[in-house]
């Protein structure tokens, strides 16, 4: 197959939402669809009863949540979908927030009884600033949620979308009996619990057809007449340039769990969905159908195989075409990397791929060469960028608790560093280590993976830090610069990179440097990180 065609088959994106909106559960039951499980597993109160696929690290299961973004392909229909499962919980929004640097379009999961949520504002915000188009899945629909309206205008109002339905529910909750399906004209019917098999349509084309009434009752059947008449009124007609320009939000409603609604979503998915699109470099726009092969670092993944200390350098391949132990170009290290066996994704099962495509994820094995963002290519010299670092919000000390595991902590703090878990910081003044994250519940990912993985054990204390900020200053050798550097000896820190960072201990304190020393740059993302 020609690498038009190969591309023109791929479809790469993201599922995001606000945690336990049921986001891993669409992702089990789309599989479920392309054949590439047999049984689904049951996401229950928390619980995890089999474990769903995509969530495959050990404290995933125990606490009931995705906290590492997964990969996941599959075939449908002769498209190749590849799927980044996002964590959903605000503590892992960093993984998220790279991940959508690796996607050309975007499943938003809403709960139908919280509605429009924290998380989900910010998330939407990113893709919208990004022009991904965005397909919107309302989860639930057999619980009592909101009106359906209520929804749609909640999502228009929250997220600043411009909404168009493709399918519409008849009841919900208690009254729930199925989907109109407005994108293919035919109504799927609710029959209670149909966690395996796969509901069977009606085909409806004329709303007033007497089928309708005999299928879910007249009460049913004419209320839906209305609300279908109200949907057309109020609503746009679906526009696929719009939706494919982000302009345009294409909304399903469904019930994951029960494996309903979910078929449409996918039907109409492989259909409208972009292919790989091009990317911007900061030396020029690539096209996927480039001759030449590129790609980029947008996350590493240290253990996914406990038993050998592998770490995977996933890689979203952005043009041409990408061999198995053919030399590529790194480009930060200047140097020629071969791989042996790049990995495609099933969850945690991967296989070894000769060839892959624009809008394949690949996995690369990593003696810790790769960093978050680096550009593989086969040759030119271009950086991809737009992926994102954050200054965190949380700091504490990390101690060793365990004094004969010393090397065993520092190689782990070191991976999972690397990973973008978190950020480290060295202490200028007495060489003390202190972790930075974006939230709280990290800090226990740290310290559960150092232990399970390591063999480490840690301890924390907390810091009391506002923000970090790294340093530039105008010129370093200004007396200014030093009179900074000796007054704020104890707030300043080395990141991993070797950069100077300073630690301010409050608002204000930062708000009064910045005016003592206003030579002296202070950056709240690390924009120069990764370059």
């Amino acid at each position: 197959m020609s690498l038009e065609k190969e591309i023109e088959r791929r479809r790469t994106f993201g599922i995001v939402s606000h945690p336990d909106a049921g986001k891993t559960t669409l992702t089990e039951k789309l599989l479920l669809f392309g054949g590439a499980i047999q049984e689904a597993g049951a996401v229950k109160s928390n619980k995890i009863k089999k474990g769903a696929t995509s969530d495959f690290m050990e404290i995933e299961r125990q606490r009931g949540i995705s906290v590492a973004t997964s990969v996941l392909a599959f075939e449908y229909e002769g498209i190749k979908i590849n799927i980044l499962d996002t964590p959903g919980h605000k503590d892992f929004a960093e993984d998220t927030f790279r991940t959508l640097t690796a996607v050309d379009s975007v499943i938003v999961v809403i709960d139908v009884a919280k509605g429009v949520e924290e998380q989900t504002e910010k998330l939407v915000e990113v893709c919208r600033m990004r022009s991904i188009p965005m397909i919107v899945f309302i989860n639930k629909l057999d619980r009592e949620g909101k009106d359906a309206f209520e929804l749609l205008d909640e999502i228009e109002q929250k997220l600043h979308l411009k909404v168009t339905p493709l399918s519409f529910p008849i009841g919900m909750g208690y009254d729930f009996k199925g989907i109109y399906n407005i994108w293919e004209k035919n109504v799927n019917l609710f029959s209670g619990d149909s966690r395996k098999n796969i509901e069977d349509t009606t085909e409806v084309t004329n709303l007033q057809d007497s089928v309708l009434d005999e299928l879910i009752g007249n009460d049913a059947a004419q209320n839906l007449r209305d609300e279908l008449e109200l949907v057309q009124g109020v609503y746009p007609d679906f526009n696929k340039e719009a939706y494919l320009e982000g302009t345009q939000q294409p909304v399903f409603f469904g019930s994951a769990l029960n494996n309903f609604g979910v078929r449409e979503l996918l039907d109409c998915f492989v259909t409208i969905a972009p292919t790989p699109r091009p990317k911007e470099s900061e030396e020029r726009l690539v096209d996927p159908y480039e001759m030449d092969f590129s790609g980029f670092v947008f996350k590493i993944h240290a253990n996914m195989d406990p038993k050998h200390r592998d770490r995977l350098a996933f890689i979203k391949i952005v043009s041409g075409v990408f061999e198995r132990n053919k030399p590529y170009l790194h480009v930060r290290n200047k140097k020629k990397l071969k791989f042996s066996s790049p990995n495609a994704f099933f969850a945690e099962k991967k296989q070894i791929v000769d060839i892959s495509y624009p809008g394949d994820i690949v996995g690369l094995h990593d003696t810790g060469n790769f960093k978050i963002g680096d550009t593989l290519t086969s040759g030119e010299e271009i950086h991809y960028k737009g992926i994102p670092a954050f200054s965190p919000e949380h700091f504490r000390y990390i101690n060793n608790a365990d004094p004969m595991k010393s090397k065993q902590l520092a190689k782990g703090i070191d991976q999972l560093m690397d990973e973008g878990v978190a950020q480290l910081f060295t202490l200028e003044l007495n060489g003390r280590k202190v972790i930075g994250t974006v939230g709280a519940l990290q800090y226990e990912v740290i310290q559960y993976r150092l232990e399970h993985e390591y063999g480490a054990k840690c301890t924390y204390e907390l810091l009391n830090v506002h923000k970090a900020c790294w340093v530039e200053p105008e010129d370093a050798k200004s007396e200014e610069f030093k009179e900074f550097l000796r007054v704020k000896q104890r707030y300043m820190a080395k990141d991993k990179r070797g950069q100077l960072v300073f630690l301010a201990d409050s608002p204000f304190s930062l708000q009064m440097t910045q005016q003592k020393y206003p030579s002296v740059r202070m950056h709240f993302v690390s924009e120069f990180e990764n370059a």
